[in-house]
């Protein structure tokens, strides 16, 4: 890990583009998909990685072996205690709509970006300036009214996004919380969930630097 945080001081590292079920069949990001790929599709991502030498097993054993830059994106994936999962609408079809951040306790962040065919990109940057790329891509502006509806502010936006922070404790146990963002004109709305309504979401009435460092503060690594 300190040659890689060593590396990364030079610059961002790509890490490779793979397909979701190239993914699923090393268990990335498992706990994050709607529902799994198809079992037929898993067994073509196998044969593929397998061809690429990007997963084998040793002789006599049955544990499978993730190689090259695959396997740092799943070591480092493992390794994450906090994910940060971004989905945005109103990006083009040539660019990603879905960003995930699994910040590591070293000062470098494990960044994927997923495209319209989704395939997930991979790359290891320094954390301020992943949460820098982030930020560029998401609904900003000055803060939005305390008294806004969300559903007809989300609905009239232009772009909207969903932030949801997880965290998983030592018992596996995952707590999630969700920040909904929506651009309108010069506003950027804020919206959190009630903590007396959990499906009811209200004004949080934060400007962009207060839900910012809300979010890091919520993935902060450990």
């Amino acid at each position: 890990m300190e040659a890689l945080v060593q590396l990364v001081d030079t610059g961002p590292v790509p890490l490779g583009g793979y397909t979701l079920a190239e993914i699923y069949a090393v268990g990335g990001i498992a706990h994050l998909l709607e529902q799994e790929p198809d079992a037929a599709l898993v067994a073509e991502a196998v044969r593929s990685l397998v061809a690429r030498n990007l997963i084998t097993t040793e002789a006599g054993s049955d544990e499978l072996e993730i190689r090259g830059d695959l396997g740092i994106a799943a070591a480092l994936q493992h390794r994450a205690t906090a994910v940060l999962d971004a989905r945005v609408t109103g990006s083009g079809p040539d660019h990603p709509w879905r960003f995930i951040l699994m910040p590591q306790p070293d000062g470098v962040t494990l960044e994927v970006l997923i495209d319209a065919l989704g395939i997930h990109f991979y790359s290891l940057r320094k954390t301020d300036d992943t949460y820098d790329r982030l930020w560029k891509r998401l609904p900003s502006g000055d803060r939005g009214p305390e008294d806004a509806d969300a559903d007809a502010v989300l609905s009239a936006s232009p772009q909207t996004a969903l932030l949801s922070v997880s965290r998983w404790n030592d018992a596996g146990d995952r707590d999630t919380h969700d920040v909904v963002l929506a651009q309108d004109g010069d506003r950027c709305h804020v919206f959190v969930r009630s903590p007396d309504e959990p499906a009811k979401l209200v004004p949080a009435g934060m400007n962009n630097d207060e839900w910012r460092d809300m979010v890091k503060r919520l993935a902060v690594a450990s």
